[in-house]
């Protein structure tokens, strides 16, 4: 797996590279500190119930994070293609039971960390106390104007919308996950689906 490894460690030293400059013993110290793990598809990394003790940076697939109701009815929370990271963050940070599923939907690859490695990072190395205060931060930014969208916007501007920012998912996930992520139906989806086939949008896949 040294290659393998080689490749994806690349990855997210990349990622954490556009925020903060760690110098080789910070690099070895880092890198000390993360697990691998390898997820066929439909594998779940995290099942709502169950103790949430890892933070995931994704170095190849995707995943979703859904919450299922007493109905089995589901909605999806959020995607993680590669080069995302993904957790239930509230119950990360409480170490509280998870609240929601976190599920492959294409054979994916993952580094983890655990609470305990992140407070160790920023207690030896506090530049990365930066590094995630940004990723929180961008993270609420991001879930903030979804809501605003979802609450502001027609259905057939918010899956343009969709298409335009987030390429890579929608070449990997499902209409109803999509549907699901959308807060519509997936008939109502389909639906949107022919209307911009005919013109309004370009976008579609």
């Amino acid at each position: 797996m040294g290659k393998l490894y080689k490749t994806q460690t690349d990855l997210i030293l990349s990622n954490i590279g556009k925020h903060i400059t760690l110098n080789q013993p910070e690099i070895k110290f880092f890198l000390s500190l993360l697990k691998f793990k390898e997820l066929k598809k439909k594998d779940f990394l995290l099942r709502a119930g169950e103790p949430c003790t890892t933070f995931n940076y994704i170095t190849s697939g995707a995943l979703r994070a859904f919450y299922r109701d007493v109905n089995d009815k589901e909605a999806t929370i959020m995607f993680a293609v590669t080069d995302w990271w993904i957790t239930d963050m509230p119950c990360f940070i409480s170490q509280k039971p998870a609240m929601i599923h976190i599920e492959a939907i294409a054979k994916s690859r993952v580094l983890q960390l655990t609470k305990d490695d992140i407070d160790s990072l920023c207690i030896e190395l506090p530049k990365f106390e930066r590094f995630f205060r940004i990723l929180m931060q961008n993270a609420y930014i991001r879930e903030q104007l979804r809501v605003l969208q979802n609450l502001s916007q027609p259905a057939e501007v918010r899956y343009n919308n969709f298409l335009e920012k987030y390429p890579a998912i929608a070449k990997q996930v499902t209409l109803k996950n999509i549907a699901s992520y959308l807060g519509i139906t997936p008939e109502f989806l389909s639906v949107i689906r022919n209307k911009l086939r005919k013109g309004k949008f370009l976008n579609l896949p």
